[in-house]
């Protein structure tokens, strides 16, 4: 982040970059099932439970699931951020109160 920006301009691109990460990672882990469902729809004419397991085994579906983790990863270090220009922005506000009261000694 640029230092020279204001720590509640920091903050807002940040928190719009969140959004938008947190927003990738739950549609992966909301439409989980129906990828599910359609890649077994793909297997043809085979019971149920044997083309789940062909799917949860396959190569594409472990990669789908990586997908859903590293998604919910990157939101989740951009909420790491946020908090940490929270923790910044609370320092300030202690050093300038404690500043204020020195100057009133």
């Amino acid at each position: 982040m640029d230092s020279n920006q204001p720590l509640s301009e920091q903050f807002r691109i940040v928190a719009k970059k969140w959004v938008d990460a947190d927003s990738a990672a739950s549609m992966l882990e909301e439409t989980k099932s129906a990828v599910l469902s359609k890649w077994m729809s793909e297997m043809g004419d085979m019971p149920v439970s044997k083309a789940e397991m062909s799917v949860k085994a396959s190569d594409r579906w472990v990669e789908y699931v990586k997908s859903m983790v590293v998604a919910r990863q990157q939101a989740a270090m951009l909420k790491v951020q946020l908090e940490y220009i929270r923790m910044r922005f609370h320092e300030w506000q202690s050093h300038a109160a404690n500043r204020r009261a020195e100057m009133k000694l």
